[in-house]
C-alpha cells in the first residue's frame, strides 16, 4: 500500500463526523450509517459526537426587513444547507451528493413574514411543500440520502414511520414511487383528520397504511419494538423517517439557521422562536442549530394539552403518560422521543430550565386564538400555529417588545377543515398539491396494538 493512500485515509477518518448512541457513547458510525439504521442497535438515538460550530459572519443571509420579512425562496434554503450539511457528510459515502440532496429537499420556500405593524413578530411559514407541512423538508432530505445510498444489488429496505398526522404524508410524499424502497405508515385509528387520513392512505404502490387501535405513543411504540425485533431484523433490512432518524432533523436545522441568521444580520439581534411542540424533532432541530453557533435568542415550546414536557421542566421528574386527543392533533404526544437527544445535550434539569421555557395551551384557547388572530392580522392559523400564537399572546408586554420574535407555522390550516371551518365560519381551499390527492383512492389496513401484529404483517408480501 502506498503512503499516498494511506495519508488520504488516515485524512478521511481525521475529518469524518461520527455519531452515537444516547445510551452508549462508545458506540459510533458516520453519517450514511445513522441514517440507514435509524436507531442505535442499543435502544438509544444517534446524536452527533463532536457538531460543527459556526460563526454567523461566514454566511450569506437572505435579505431581511422588519416590516416585509424575507423570502427564504428555495436557492437560498438549499445554499445555506449546503454549507452547514458539508461536515456532517466530509468523508462519508454522501459527500459527493450533497448538493443534489440539498437541491432536492429544499426545492421550496419557507417565507418569513410580518405580523402586526409592530416589525416585532414574524411567522416563518414552512408549509409550502407537496404535503403541506414542515415535515415535507426532513422527509425529502432522507428519501434524497436513501435513494443514492440503496444499490439495484441491495435487499429491499423497509422504511416504518409512526405518525400523528403529518409526519406519515410528508414521508409516504417523498418515498412513493422510489425503487428498492418500501414504506410502512402507522397512524392512530380515528385520530387524525379526514384530510390527515386521505394524504396517509391515498399512495399505494410501495407504500402501506396501517391503522391502529391505540394512540401515537402506541405507533411510536410499535416503530421501535421492530427495531429491537431478532426476526424482523434477520429478514429485513429496516430504517425509520420518523424524527428518531437524525435524517429529519439535520435538515430541519436549515430553515432556523436560514431565518435566524436573515434577522440577525439585517438588524443586529437574535431572533427569538416559539416552536409548536409534539414529539420535539422539530423543535431539536432548533436546539441544535443554536448549539452549533447560529444566531439564535430565546426557544419557547408550546404544548397543547399534553403536559409532559411542562410538567417536567417544574419538577424535574420525567413521567411519560398516555397522550390526550386536541385539537392540535400531530402534537397528541404523551412520551416524546426527542426529549432522549434533549437530555443528552443539556444533561442536567438547571440547564434545561435555561435554555428553554414552555406552556401549555387548552383547546378551548386554542379556537380562540384561531378567531382572535384572524379578526386581528387575517391570518389564519393552524391549530398547532395557533398554540405558538396564544403562547406569545401570553406573554409580558415588555418580553414581547424585547424581540424579534418567529412563530414556527407547521402546516397550512386547510389540512384542519374540519376544525377550522366552524370556527372561521368560512370555507378553506386545499393548496393544489393537496387537491390532487383526493382524487385517488385510500387503502387502509388494520392493525392490533401489538409487535405480533406488526410482524405479521411486514412478512406479507404486496
Amino acid at each position: 500500500m502506498g503512503c499516498g493512500t494511506e495519508c488520504q485515509r488516515r485524512a478521511a477518518r481525521r475529518f469524518l463526523m461520527e455519531f452515537t448512541s444516547t445510551c452508549n457513547p462508545a458506540s459510533r458510525m458516520g453519517f450514511s450509517a445513522a441514517l440507514r439504521q435509524g436507531m442505535a442497535a442499543d435502544g438509544g438515538l444517534l446524536v452527533p459526537v463532536d457538531a460543527p460550530h459556526w460563526k454567523s459572519e461566514s454566511f450569506v443571509a437572505p435579505a431581511f426587513s422588519a416590516h416585509t420579512g424575507a423570502a427564504l425562496a428555495a436557492a437560498e434554503l438549499a445554499r445555506t444547507a449546503r454549507t452547514i450539511l458539508q461536515p456532517f457528510v466530509a468523508g462519508d459515502a454522501l459527500a459527493d451528493a450533497a448538493t443534489g440532496i440539498c437541491d432536492d429537499a429544499f426545492s421550496f420556500a419557507a417565507p418569513l413574514k410580518p405580523v402586526g405593524p409592530s416589525g416585532q413578530l414574524h411567522v416563518l411559514e414552512l408549509f409550502h411543500g407537496p404535503t403541506a407541512a414542515f415535515k415535507d423538508f426532513g422527509a425529502r432530505f432522507l428519501a434524497a440520502c436513501f435513494q443514492r445510498l440503496q444499490k439495484p444489488q441491495d435487499a429491499t429496505l423497509k422504511i416504518l414511520v409512526a405518525t400523528s398526522g403529518d409526519t406519515g404524508g410528508a414521508v409516504a410524499a417523498a418515498f412513493h414511487r422510489r425503487p428498492g424502497i418500501e414504506v410502512a405508515v402507522l397512524y392512530p385509528r380515528a385520530l387524525v383528520s379526514p384530510t390527515q387520513q386521505q394524504q396517509l392512505t391515498c399512495w399505494g404502490d410501495n407504500v402501506r397504511a396501517f391503522e391502529v387501535a391505540g394512540t401515537f405513543d402506541d405507533c411510536q411504540r410499535m416503530v421501535k419494538l421492530a427495531f429491537g425485533d431478532a426476526e424482523l431484523t434477520s429478514r429485513f433490512q429496516l430504517s425509520s423517517a420518523n424524527s428518531i432518524n437524525l435524517g429529519r432533523l439535520v435538515p430541519q436545522a436549515m430553515y432556523y439557521a436560514a431565518s435566524s441568521l436573515s434577522v440577525w444580520q439585517a438588524t443586529g439581534r437574535k431572533p427569538s422562536y416559539i416552536i409548536p411542540a409534539g414529539n420535539l424533532g422539530n423543535s431539536l432541530a432548533c436546539f441544535w442549530a443554536r448549539s452549533w453557533g447560529l444566531p439564535i435568542g430565546e426557544i419557547v415550546l408550546a404544548f397543547n394539552g399534553n403536559r409532559t414536557v411542562a410538567d417536567f421542566l417544574v419538577t424535574g421528574q420525567w413521567q411519560p403518560r398516555a397522550s390526550i386527543a386536541t385539537l392540535a392533533s400531530a402534537m397528541d404526544v404523551g412520551d416524546p422521543s426527542n426529549m432522549e437527544r434533549l437530555r443528552a445535550l443539556y444533561p442536567e434539569h438547571a440547564q434545561l430550565r435555561a435554555a428553554f421555557s414552555a406552556d401549555n395551551v387548552a383547546d378551548e384557547a386554542i379556537g380562540q386564538r384561531i378567531v382572535k388572530d384572524f379578526a386581528a392580522y387575517g391570518e389564519i392559523w393552524c391549530p398547532h400555529t395557533a398554540t405558538a400564537a396564544e403562547v406569545y399572546a401570553r406573554m409580558p408586554a415588555s418580553r414581547r417588545q424585547a424581540g424579534p420574535w418567529i412563530l414556527v407555522a407547521t402546516a397550512h390550516p386547510a389540512k384542519f377543515r374540519e376544525t377550522m371551518e366552524p370556527l372561521l365560519g368560512q370555507k378553506l381551499s386545499l393548496p393544489p398539491a393537496l387537491a390532487a390527492l383526493f382524487g385517488r383512492p385510500s387503502v387502509k389496513e388494520s392493525l392490533a396494538n401489538n409487535i405480533g401484529a406488526l410482524r405479521a404483517a411486514l412478512q406479507v408480501a404486496r
